[in-house]
């Protein structure tokens, strides 16, 4: 029974997942075919200027771009699931090959920063719930209030001026050094400052909310309980209240993740940072449509895929919880203490 309620639950969010791909894929179809702007520029250059109106329609013809919108966009979803997505009109090689060069760049520098801004903000918010009201709370909380609000692309100017012009300590621009792209450490070198950047943008907004949360549930009556039984302030929040709000941080991070992608866009235009970040905004730039409707899957398709994987997980997490009827369970295991 349990076989068959796990196959109807995956089976209904992949269910969820196609229909929201499917309609995110219309609508930016839609909007990008109607956007202001001829791709056949980004194609043929100046050449088109030169072209007479047959050789512009034929031009349109070969590169797809003829007929109702409606029409072509069945055509493009037609190729798409076979795994065809085109050419990109810029680059004149197929889309998924010009992704393909890139979006391990957007991965790694993604990836590392959210897991760092994730530990740094449970760490910070720990600390808060620790020492509530104190001096340390309270420098925290305005530090971090100051440096959120600082815009991305400044902070990473500064670095840049700093770091890498002023005391050429860092490098402020690429993925790596010319011929470097197996060196390990260089990589890890040209990822620095972006990932400070990322750290410095995001780490305050989710350590505030998790700390908040914290703080609630400290205020629950299993933590008068416990403190009455002796336990120390640092074992019930690090234990029980953290535990308890799991389900709020798995939450976060998953709401998170189009923030932070959002946030590496930004990164890379600012570092010259090769990823699909830098990318997207030539694609809508040049009119590379094929181009444009791939980066905007793949970005759609992380974001939904990690609001249904916490959905999931939340789901699992509440049913131990729900089992153990939250903190009672904690104050029933030591009530005989």
């Amino acid at each position: 029974m349990n076989f068959q309620k796990m196959y109807h639950t995956i089976w209904c969010k992949l269910a969820v997942f196609v229909i929201a791909m499917g309609i995110l894929s219309i609508a930016v179809f839609y909007v990008s075919s109607y956007a202001p702007g001829d791709p056949l520029q980004s194609f043929y250059g100046e050449r088109v200027e030169q072209m007479s109106p047959a050789e512009h329609e034929a031009a349109r013809q070969r590169l797809g771009l003829d007929g109702p919108v409606y029409q072509r966009y069945l055509s493009w979803l037609h190729h798409a699931v076979q795994g065809d997505f085109g050419i990109s009109f810029k680059y004149k090689e197929p889309a998924l090959d010009v992704i393909r060069a890139l979006i391990g760049n957007t991965l790694l520098l993604g990836s590392i920063s959210y897991a760092i801004v994730f530990i740094l903000a449970i760490g910070l918010a720990v600390c808060c719930a620790l020492h509530e009201d104190t001096w340390i709370d309270r420098a925290i909380c305005k530090i971090g209030t100051i440096v959120f609000y600082l815009p991305a692309f400044w902070v990473g100017l500064v670095l840049i001026l700093l770091f890498n012009v002023n005391l050429g300590w860092l490098p402020g621009s690429g993925a790596y050094d010319p011929g470097q792209s197996d060196n390990v450490l260089n990589r890890l070198e040209h990822l620095v400052l972006p990932m400070l950047v990322m750290v410095i943008s995001h780490v305050w907004y989710y350590a505030y909310m998790i700390r908040n949360k914290l703080l609630d549930e400290t205020r629950q009556e299993y933590v008068f309980l416990a403190k009455v039984k002796g336990f120390s302030r640092f074992y019930i929040v690090c234990t029980h209240c953290l535990r308890n709000v799991a389900p709020t941080i798995v939450s976060i991070m998953a709401v998170s993740v189009n923030h932070i992608l959002g946030g590496t866009y930004v990164v890379e235009a600012v570092f010259s940072y090769p990823g699909i970040g830098r990318l997207s905004i030539e694609s809508a730039k040049y009119h590379d449509y094929n181009l444009l409707m791939l980066i905007v899957l793949i970005t759609g398709a992380l974001v939904i895929a990690s609001g249904l994987i916490a959905q999931a997980v939340n789901e699992r997490i509440d049913g131990r919880m729900k089992t153990a009827e939250g903190g009672a369970s904690w104050n029933r295991s030591h009530r005989s203490a």
